[in-house]
């Protein structure tokens, strides 16, 4: 049966459950604007009861404080994990869009505004009308030259930015990753951290609430998962040890920790072989593990700041090289041997030197194997309508084995599929542009009979410079085509293929002489005569002459700016969109482990009232044992 100061033990247990729910209420408030910190509140349950073997049976014996938990639900977490990354990955192509906006921006002559395409285009053009109003003057010729500079110029400058923007991107990727290591890590010590504490039958709220905005932060880089397992005794598996096991997986359900173990991730710069576009910067970042795997950029299920960034430095907008190895060969190259692959290709944009992104040299998936390449040759087989590259594979010195056989029937691929329209498609748009151009302008300036100002034939305006050397590309391998129509390009060869936005530029020669400007043929009566200026005059509105898009040559900036306000308004609505339903979400999990300041204030005053009646039962007992003890006579 209960003893004498059984009363007193439970209005004691009653007194501690009070106090500890009163120190959890006052945890609570001072953390009530901690971010992260879930409410806690103290879990209670009745103490055996204990059987007094009367007509009552048993007697209450108080209550036992149990543990102290927090309010947390697991599914607003994974709600707002998700949502988090898709955050992350349009609010960075948000940033970025606005950023390509802002640089294909004409102000046209508004003050303090910036010229862009139209404006400089439309300049040129004037005065190439002026030249057509006195032919006969170097004075109105030199003007119109400075004119097509500038929007040579123009090209080069916008490329220039482009690249420096791919840096960034580039260099904001390693970022990221390094930052993904650093939470990897924390998560690890917490995971120590979480099991020495609760291996001992406590609960380490603080810390799990730590861990839980770690995964807050990785979310936002990356599309997460999580899952806590229960660790049971393994000689006797009904038995919980108290111990978690913790797994973090990234992008699709690649394992990041699992509990104590983990992986980082690496950032290896390519080299200057090894582009995958023809203009891209020298040092893009590829991601491998730890343990040697690839950690693939193009992944679907990527998410975060991680996936935006990979789209804007390596969209192509789906149009990368591929095609099916259809024939291999060995063959003497500059009195070297070297495996040769031809790859068929049958995409449109394949087909079209002017659209051609590849680099002069690089890497090649071939089949399930990676090869360097030295150049590349694109032939057009007029006969069978047929389009085809020959890659000119690197010898031992790049390639560990160069055998190229079992190869044919297989596919062939240089860079990835990327469906995003990032840097390297608007480099790729205005390399088409400023090719097909420059083309057509020229062959219209050289055309048969044209002559300058001394009676020669006439020369290119536009041309490329080199990269190496203080010179200039001349085009004189673009005209090399078979009597049937077939035509072979190399990458090696002074082709329009050589000429980007990054190397645009105007004849030296004209420039330091503009009197090498052709305006008319020699079969015109007299100097004032114009007919070539008319031909290009025309070159800016015909689309016969040269179609870009389907439109006109003086229509580029509105293609370009068509691409880029679709991409800048769908990232601004989608960031806004996922901004909201973030909010949402954060309302409901606040909802759930929030703290409130009214209800803690409700919660103080009713442990306060517990705290003083199980005192005042204290102190009733007291008198009760004193008048016992002190007072009832023995």
């Amino acid at each position: 049966m209960p003893s004498t100061f059984f009363g007193l033990n439970t209005a004691y247990l009653g007194l501690s459950a009070a106090n500890a729910s009163l120190n959890t209420t006052s945890n609570n408030i001072a953390n009530r604007e901690t971010e992260g910190y879930s409410r806690q509140y103290t879990v209670q349950q009745a103490s055996d009861a204990l059987r007094t073997f009367t007509t009552y049976g048993c007697a209450g014996a108080g209550v036992d404080v149990l543990s102290i938990e927090r309010y947390r639900d697991e599914f607003y977490d994974v709600k707002y994990w998700r949502n988090n990354s898709n955050t992350g990955e349009y609010t960075t192509k948000q940033y970025y869009m606005k950023q390509i906006e802002d640089y294909f921006r004409d102000d046209g002559d508004e003050e303090d505004g910036l010229e862009g395409f139209s404006t400089i285009f439309d300049n040129m053009y004037d005065a190439l009308a002026d030249v057509k109003k006195d032919s006969g003057t170097n004075e109105t010729r030199r003007t119109f030259l400075g004119r097509a500079e500038e929007l040579a110029e123009y090209f080069n400058t916008m490329s220039g930015n482009l690249q420096k923007m791919q840096k960034d991107v580039n260099a904001e990727i390693k970022i990221n990753v390094d930052q993904i290591n650093s939470l990897t890590q924390e998560i690890v010590t917490l995971n120590k951290q979480i099991n020495v504490i609760e291996l001992s039958g406590s609960k380490a709220n603080e810390l799990r609430d730590r861990r839980a905005l770690l995964i807050d932060e990785l979310s936002e880089i990356v599309n997460v998962e999580t899952e806590e397992q229960l660790v049971t005794d393994p000689h006797n598996p009904d038995r919980y040890t108290g111990a978690t096991r913790f797994i973090v997986k990234i992008a699709g359900g690649q394992t990041l920790l699992d509990d104590q173990n983990y992986y980082t991730l690496n950032c290896i710069a390519r080299g200057t072989d090894e582009k995958v576009n023809q203009n891209d910067a020298d040092g893009m970042y590829d991601i491998v593990w730890s343990n040697g795997n690839q950690f693939s950029l193009k992944n679907a299920s990527l998410g975060g700041k991680l996936k935006a960034l990979a789209e804007l430095r390596d969209g192509n907008n789906g149009e990368y090289f591929h095609g099916t190895i259809s024939a291999t060969d060995i063959r003497k190259v500059d009195g070297v041997s070297h495996s040769i692959v031809t790859v068929d290709v049958t995409a449109d944009y394949l087909k079209d030197i002017n659209k051609c992104t590849l680099p002069e040299s690089g890497k090649i998936t071939l089949g399930n194997r990676e090869l360097y390449f030295d150049s590349w040759t694109m032939n057009y087989n007029a006969s069978t309508n047929s389009y085809s590259y020959e890659f000119v594979l690197s010898d031992t010195t790049k390639n560990e084995d160069t055998g190229v056989g079992g190869l044919i029937g297989k596919e062939a691929a240089v860079g990835d599929k990327i469906e995003y329209q990032g840097i390297p498609y608007y480099m790729e748009q205005m390399n088409e542009w400023i090719r097909c151009y420059s083309k057509t302008f020229n062959d219209i300036m050289t055309q048969d009979g044209a002559v300058d100002n001394y009676g020669n034939a006439a020369q290119f305006l536009f041309k490329a410079n080199m990269a190496t050397d203080d010179d200039q590309w001349e085009f004189d391998d673009s005209y090399n085509t078979a009597a049937d129509g077939s035509y072979s390009i190399s990458s090696k060869d002074d082709s329009y293929y050589r000429l980007t936005a990054l190397n645009f530029a105007i004849s030296e020669e004209m420039l330091d002489d503009p009197n090498l400007m052709a305006v008319h043929t020699g079969n015109q009566d007299e100097m004032s005569k114009y007919n070539v200026v008319d031909d290009l005059i025309d070159l800016k509105t015909n689309v016969e002459k040269m179609k870009f898009r389907g439109s006109s040559s003086s229509q580029f900036l509105q293609c370009i700016l068509a691409d880029i306000s679709l991409n800048a308004q769908r990232a601004n609505d989608f960031s806004e969109n996922y901004e909201n339903i973030g909010k949402s979400i954060q309302t409901q999990r606040l909802s759930v482990s929030g703290v409130d300041e009214d209800e803690e204030a409700l919660n103080l005053v009713k442990y306060q009232n517990a705290y003083t009646l199980a005192s005042k039962m204290i102190q009733t007992l007291t008198e009760v044992y004193d008048r016992l003890i002190l007072e009832t006579g023995v």
